[in-house]
């Protein structure tokens, strides 16, 4: 009777000072947000778009490309940043596990069987000592009862890093397959201008006899050859430099996909479509469809309970303990009910000195909880920032693209203008080259223009979560299981 009121009022002590645990409840931390995006869309987009318009899953086949889409399935497959994201997100629920292990009692056994003999020197009668057999077969039980909340708060910290690291893992294939659509029109831009470069190749090596046949004829001089000449091969250079800068972005996808470079050929195609529409949705729905702010988020939650496991560390620790088993001298009586023995009782244990390292530790949680909170809230504003600028980019590049073309067709009429007046011996070849070049650079722009409209749209797709939706995050359940 005397023990289980001691024990009663051990237990009723650790009770009353959990009492006095005081510990934040988590919200998530506030940040402002617009009811609008600050930028207009390009013309046409500017219509409401309803819920069910917003992107989701395979976002990447808004823009309709076959190729694109076989490339695209691969990344979260064969992208080894993706698997090592993965193999984190794996690691973070087994710690879960792990720390979830601690709530239920630890028990343990050593059975052991072991024989001795004093030395005869020392006994008190002549002869040899007798040899002893001790067979023991014990069983311990340890529990630490979580009667402040620390080892359920460390539970759901692991649980809010795995959280966490599920975003991270979303955020990466979102980042990957980004990057791989940037390249991949950017490549197709290549092949657009590549095939502009080998048109005009052509159309200066038919100037270049031209002015051959004229300076034979003794209408052109020698210095109209050498410009029709400069003209080609530097176009031709041109050419050449573009070839480099294709094959590297090939590479690039190659090893975005998991592949060696040696296994991949992307078929050239110059870009035919202009850039999709893109369902914007409003900003506040922003905050659950970007992976990255949902990470932050997360790693917010799990340090806020890491305030709660620093400020449990000032009461005391509540541990029942427990032993039974057999043991005996002799093997026939081991397992026997009188070679039974067993122990139990709690204990308490509780710091009473140690120079102000708890009131540092709760200072360090804090100012941790602090940092991830505003890395919440930059992610927050980066995301805004990201969604704006790829608006105006599009906006602009579209009115852009509008005027170019106007450009284009005005300098492809000079050139048209400048070649009949050379034909007819009223211009000179500087005038030619002059038209030809200007006409050129203004095609090349116009195909340069096309590719950023494209890596625009796609830089708005990641920007605004590339379809995600935190409601697909895993929950503490999920996340606690193989």
């Amino acid at each position: 009777m005397r023990q289980q009121v001691k024990f009663a009022g051990l237990t009723a002590f650790a009770l009353l000072s959990a009492s006095c645990l005081k510990v934040p409840a988590y919200q998530r931390p506030s940040t402002a947000v617009p009811q609008n995006f600050k930028e207009d869309p390009p013309k046409g987009w500017k219509e409401a778009q309803p819920s069910d318009g917003l992107l989701r899953g395979k976002w990447w086949e808004i823009f309709g490309d076959p190729a694109l889409n076989a490339l695209e399935e691969q990344v979260s497959i064969s992208n080894q940043n993706v698997q090592q994201a993965e193999a984190q997100f794996r690691e973070a629920k087994a710690a879960v596990r792990v720390s979830r292990s601690a709530l239920f009692p630890l028990v343990t056994t050593s059975p052991s069987i072991t024989a001795s003999q004093a030395s005869s020197r020392l006994s008190s009668r002549a002869g040899p000592s007798t040899v002893l057999g001790t067979y023991d077969f014990p069983f311990s039980a340890s529990y630490t009862a979580d009667v402040w909340g620390s080892i359920r708060r460390s539970v759901t910290a692991s649980a809010n890093t795995a959280q966490s690291l599920a975003a991270a893992l979303e955020n990466a294939r979102l980042l990957y397959q980004s990057e791989l659509a940037q390249d991949y029109f950017q490549l197709h831009g290549m092949d657009g201008d590549a095939a502009l470069l080998r048109e005009t190749v052509q159309s200066y090596q038919e100037f270049l006899v031209l002015t051959q046949n004229r300076y034979a004829g003794g209408i052109a001089s020698d210095s109209d050859v050498a410009l029709a000449e400069t003209q080609l091969y530097n176009t031709q250079a041109q050419l050449t430099d573009i070839e480099v800068q294709r094959s590297q972005l090939e590479h690039a996808i190659a090893i975005l996909i998991g592949k060696p470079p040696a296994e991949l050929s992307v078929p050239r195609a110059p870009i035919q479509v202009p850039p999709p529409r893109i369902p914007v949705g409003v900003p506040s729905a922003l905050l659950e469809r970007r992976p990255d702010i949902a990470d932050a988020e997360r790693q917010a939650a799990a340090a806020n309970q890491q305030i709660g496991i620093a400020k449990a560390a000032f009461f005391p620790t509540l541990t029942l303990a427990a032993s039974t088993g057999f043991e005996s001298s002799s093997f026939l009586n081991w397992i026997t009910f009188p070679s039974r023995f067993w122990t139990i009782g709690p204990q308490l244990a509780q710091t009473l000195f140690d120079a102000g390292k708890r009131t540092a530790q709760v200072a360090e949680a804090e100012a941790g909880y602090d940092a991830t909170a505003a890395n919440y809230r930059q992610s927050v504003l980066t995301a805004f920032q990201q969604v704006e600028d790829n608006l105006s980019a599009l906006r602009v590049l579209a009115d852009e693209a509008t005027e170019l073309e106007q450009a284009v067709k005005s300098a492809e009429r000079s050139v048209t203008v400048s070649t009949a007046q050379y034909r007819g011996g009223v211009a000179t070849y500087l005038q030619v080259i002059t038209t030809q070049a200007i006409a050129l650079q203004d095609q090349r722009s116009a195909i340069d223009l096309q590719t950023r409209r494209m890596t625009a749209s796609v830089l708005l797709i990641e920007a605004l979560g590339g379809g995600w939706d935190n409601s697909t995050l895993p929950t503490t359940k999920e996340v606690a299981q193989k």
